[in-house]
């Protein structure tokens, strides 16, 4: 009865002679029966009946692969009985098979092409055109060019001033030749639709990244505000962001403040309305690796077999599993030996590619000129959210318009910083020289103290500058004027890095490599890179400077190159030869530059990129330099989640002094407290960082919100006071616990009194409220008015160091008030730059690993029913996992117990480089102690030849080092002078040992920058500066 109700409700909507009876025959006796009702009602109806097939897959052998491709998504086994299952009949069959199976009804045949005469749809596409861009009209009515021009205009004056923008040919003539194109190629209201989101959200204090990718170049999305880097000044190409001679859409990606980037996002839909904006889908696809793991589960591989497949399969970017069969014999090999491995590696390769699962784009979304049902079909993601179902790429062939609306979390931390500035010291400003800033726009960009922070490797937090490579690399390049940040953007790539472009770089700008050029009239384009192409900016101009390009023919010369366009490789870099001999230059030359272009340009980078966000590094660089307390507050809030980043990041708080002279001690971060701390990390009246309560863990948001709503009425004094003030239904008891254990309760008592004290505590503030909301506290039910005292906290001895730490990690995921490494802190800087948090950047690398051990796992091998252990391990950087196997768990098993503080030797895993959490393979393992005591170490004194340390500092450091005796030698390195090597005078009596004390005596008399802990290798002595030696000698002979 249902069908017929169907049947007659879709028979007056579509009408009888488009409303057909559809038939299918996978092999199912229900379908059959279910076809012989169709014939019924065909004929009872007076219907058409067509005939189809699912088809799920190409041909009939696919089935197994199939098979796989649903367990993949379903999560299942293929031996599960009870799993999802296809007919192996759902592949694209032929017109034959399809005519002999429904040779009863062959008119069903004859209808499937009747269906698609009547079917008839043309899309248009068309990716040059703007028609579907919503128009943005003037708002008085005139022409939209003149209002666009008007626009350029006012941003000019503003940029520039009124006197350079009237006189300033070069400007005057830029802007209206990018005026020109913009209007010729049709795309002005794209501008105008760009520069008035981004006029919205500076309006309403988002903060908006300076530019990003090649916009940054374009004079007219500077003046608008769209970007905030003048591309005159850094000599950017409008050409590499719209190409006048290779139509093709604009593309502005923007950064937002990522908590804030809803809200345009929302203007964007409001403006232009609901229904005409979009998120875009994204289709996440089976790539060679994750596809091989992902078959190898299906079939009921171990994990380990899947894993060891996939290794066989290089890291390189875009390898496929034909790549990979080509390129690595050992998988050639396996495939001709082992038949699991060619059934997993024939299945995978089936499969590799498809997609897996739809998702939401990151960024993007589309814009239509009205309802976007007219151009694209739509579903609902997961949250409700509409979605196109065309991805990013169809919906530019349709002619859409998209945007990328970009979350960008280093923008919140630079705006939170500079708000806490302001709000600590009234203005933001240079501390040294006092020179005052309206906003973070406004520093110059040649602050001393930045570069000498950052050459002296204080990356940490610095935005693209964290990296251990990055910070290498500055170091040594020694690095001082912004151009090297942008060219260090560029140069820590895989090209760059494995073509030796980056060392080339360094070792000029050091002097220690001549500069050449590879022509004369080059000069000027490669002066700043030291004669290395490092840009694709710098391709293009070389082009026109030589060849005679035009700048729109150039970038045609640079994508076939950054593409590795072969054929478009060939046929442009000839035209430039060609061109070059015409104007000229040797042919021996042209091609030499040619080959130079196509090898270096591969790798070039996009300047405007680099020096976008180049921008936002020293933003944030020159925000540490002189604000480290509210930059690291501002960092370390936009990190709550993530114990490893507070981790490290309180780690790199530790550090400053190291890199910041002016600091005399650490940067401390202070633990959570009830009276002081708020949702996120914040900067105290005398400079240190107050932990956020939101950092806690078991302890939301609301809990949070409770506190703070009850200390507008004043401190909490007591246990009982804070409870009975804040409202425990939104913090229960155990988000008490946690607080007690992480530190936040001690300014009641100490914290074995405050749990101890916690249920008594409890339980009578919840009698209390009860009572109150009962009524029953008086006759006239009043509660307060009952003669009743706090419970006060019971006498018990303090938990010892061991335990508080224990509980305050399990509270915070991380220690805060102490940390069981705290007495070796020096020692353990010996090891550096190795640590937990570099073991990704050191495959197959032996590697030293001061640490404590935190947890021990005793395991059997199924192998061979051998013990192994695995140990985690922590430093002041986060955790690391060590492995110790057979005889070497043998040996050191019983120095590595919990809580022992050891220095692990071992190899770092050798797998993908791009390894998160790689293991170590433990070699040996010692006490730290026990190396602290045993001489390895040595304390090495810095001192600078126009250093003004008194003699008695001397005396007083030999009485410092007569306090504490050791095994550790003296160091005593002098001054760098002209560049020379460093001398290093070793005492010929003095030994100490490298303790916390010791340390501590000896920074407060030589300065605690000058003091540290090292290996202790019998140091070199440079006997050419023998003068200078004797000099150190006297007065360490006086020491």
């Amino acid at each position: 009865e249902q069908a017929r109700r169907s049947i007659g409700e879709f028979t007056d909507i579509f009408g009888r002679e488009n409303f057909y009876l559809e038939m299918h025959d996978h092999g199912f006796d229900s379908q059959r029966l279910c076809n012989r009702q169709l014939v019924d009602f065909s004929k009872e109806y007076d219907l058409q009946l067509v005939a189809a097939n699912d088809v799920h897959f190409l041909d009939r052998k696919d089935h197994e692969a199939h098979d796989v491709l649903i367990c993949i998504g379903t999560n299942s086994m293929q031996f599960d009985e009870n799993r999802l299952t296809y007919s192996p009949e759902v592949y694209f069959k032929t017109s034959a098979e399809m005519r002999q199976l429904f040779k009863e009804v062959p008119e069903a045949i004859k209808n499937t092409l009747a269906i698609a005469d009547k079917c008839d749809l043309e899309i248009e596409l068309d990716a040059t055109s703007s028609a579907k861009y919503p128009q943005f009209d003037s708002p008085d009515g005139g022409s939209r060019e003149d209002y666009f021009r008007q626009l350029c205009y006012e941003g000019l004056v503003e940029r520039y001033g009124k006197e350079r923008a009237d006189t300033d040919e070069e400007l005057k003539e830029r802007l209206d030749y990018e005026c020109g194109i913009m209007e010729k190629m049709g795309f002005l209201s794209y501008f105008l639709i760009t520069w008035d989101f981004v006029k919205w959200a500076k309006d309403h204090d988002v903060p908006v990244g300076p530019g990003r990718g090649s916009a940054a170049g374009s004079l007219v999305a500077y003046v608008l505000g769209i970007t905030d880097l003048c591309p005159i000044r850094f000599g950017l190409i409008f050409e590499r962001f719209l190409n006048p001679e290779r139509v093709s859409p604009p593309d502005i990606d923007m950064d937002f403040c990522q908590t804030r980037r809803p809200e345009v996002i929302q203007y964007v839909r409001e403006k232009y309305g609901e229904r005409a904006v979009s998120h875009i889908v994204t289709f996440g696809t089976l790539g060679a690796k994750s596809v091989v793991r992902d078959v190898a589960r299906v079939l009921g591989l171990p994990y380990s077999e899947g894993n060891r497949i996939a290794k066989m399969i290089p890291n390189d970017l875009g390898t496929t599993l034909a790549d990979a069969k080509k390129k690595n014999p050992e998988l050639r090999e396996e495939l001709e030996n082992n038949d699991g491995v060619r059934r997993v590696y024939d299945y995978s390769l089936f499969l590799e590619g498809l997609t897996r699962g739809t998702g939401i784009h990151a960024a993007g979304v589309v814009i239509g000129d009205s309802e976007l049902t007219k151009y694209v079909p739509l579903i609902r993601g997961k949250e409700g959210e509409v979605v196109t179902q065309f991805a990013m790429s169809p919906l530019t062939d349709l002619g859409m318009l998209k945007m990328d609306f970009l979350g960008l979390k280093t923008l919140t931390v630079i705006h939170d910083a500079v708000v806490a500035v302001r709000e600590r010291y009234g203005r933001l400003a240079n501390p040294e020289t006092g020179e005052e800033y309206d906003t973070i726009d406004d520093v110059p960009l040649d602050d001393p103290a930045v570069y000498k922070m950052m050459a002296r490797g204080g990356t940490a937090g610095i935005f693209q500058f964290e990296s251990n490579l990055a910070n290498d690399k500055l170091r040594a390049m020694r690095c001082d004027r912004f151009m090297d940040l942008v060219a260090t953007n560029a140069l820590i790539r895989p090209g760059p890095l494995d073509s030796g472009m980056t060392d080339v770089y360094i070792e000029r700008k050091l002097g220690r490599q001549e500069v050449t050029y590879p022509h004369p009239d080059l000069q000027k384009i490669l002066e700043p890179t030291y004669g290395v192409i490092v840009y694709q900016e710098q391709v293009m101009r070389i082009a026109s400077e030589l060849a005679g390009f035009t700048l729109g023919e150039a970038d045609v010369l640079r994508k076939a190159v950054g593409k590795k366009i072969a054929a478009l490789i060939k046929q442009e870099l000839g035209k430039f030869v060609e061109r070059s001999v015409e104007r000229g230059v040797d042919r021996s030359i042209a091609e030499d530059l040619a080959d130079q272009i196509e090898t270096f340009g591969r790798y070039g980078f996009n300047l405007s990129h680099s020096a976008a966000y180049s921008l936002i590094s020293y933003h944030t660089a020159w925000l540490k330099a002189h604000y480290p307390a509210e930059y690291m507050a501002a960092l370390l809030s936009s990190v709550l989640d993530s114990t490893d980043s507070v981790v490290k990041y309180i780690g790199a708080c530790r550090d400053l002094p190291r890199y910041l002279p002016k600091l005399d001690d650490s940067l401390e971060v202070l633990p959570p407290d009830v009276n002081e701390s708020g949702w996120k990390f914040t900067v105290t009246e005398n400079g240190k960082i107050r932990f956020g309560l939101g950092a806690v863990k078991g302890v939301g948001h609301g809990a949070v919100q409770s506190v703070l709503a009850a200390r507008k009425d004043g401190r909490f004094t007591t246990l009982f006071d804070f409870l009975e003030r804040i409202d425990i239904r939104a913090l229960n008891k155990r988000a008490c616990e946690a607080l007690i254990a992480a530190g936040a309760l001690d300014a009641f008592g100490h914290r074995a009194q405050l749990l101890a004290g916690l249920d008594t505590a409890y339980g009578e503030v919840q009698a209390r409220q009860a009572e109150i909301e009962a009524g029953q506290g008086s006759l006239f039910g009043d509660a307060s008015a009952l003669p009743r005292s706090a419970p006060s906290l019971p006498n018990l001895p303090e938990w010892d160091e061991h335990d508080r730490l224990a509980r305050e990690k399990a509270a915070l995921g991380f220690f805060i008030s102490g940390h069981p490494l705290d007495r070796y802190r020096e020692v353990v800087r010996a090891f550096e730059p190795v640590s937990s948090q570099t073991l990704g950047d050191r495959p197959g690398q032996s590697v030293d690993l001061p640490c404590v051990v935190t947890s021990v796992a005793r395991q059997i091998s199924r192998r061979d029913n051998s013990e192994w252990g695995k140990i985690t391990v922590e430093d002041f950087h986060g955790t690391a996992t060590v492995l110790a196997f057979r005889e070497t768990w043998q040996t050191y098993k019983e120095i590595l117990e919990q809580d022992a503080v050891v220095l692990v030797t071992g190899k770092v895993s050798g797998r993908e480089r791009d390894e998160e959490d790689p293991p170590v393979f433990l070699d040996a393992a010692r006490l730290l102690h026990d190396v602290t005591e045993s001489g390895e170490l040595a304390i090495q004194i810095e001192l600078e030849l126009e250093s003004d340390v008194p003699v008695t500092a001397f005396e007083k450091a030999k009485q410092v080092l007569a306090e504490h005796p050791g095994a550790s030698p003296i160091w005593f390195q002098l001054g760098q002078d002209n560049g020379e090597p460093a001398p290093r005078l070793r005492s010929r009596s003095l030994k100490a040992t490298p303790d916390a004390e010791t340390m501590d005596g000896l920074q407060k008399l030589f300065g605690r920058g000058n003091v540290r802990v090292v290996r202790a290798v019998i140091p070199e002595v440079d006997t050419s500066a023998s003068d200078r030696r004797a000099f150190w000698r006297d007065k360490a002979n006086r020491a």
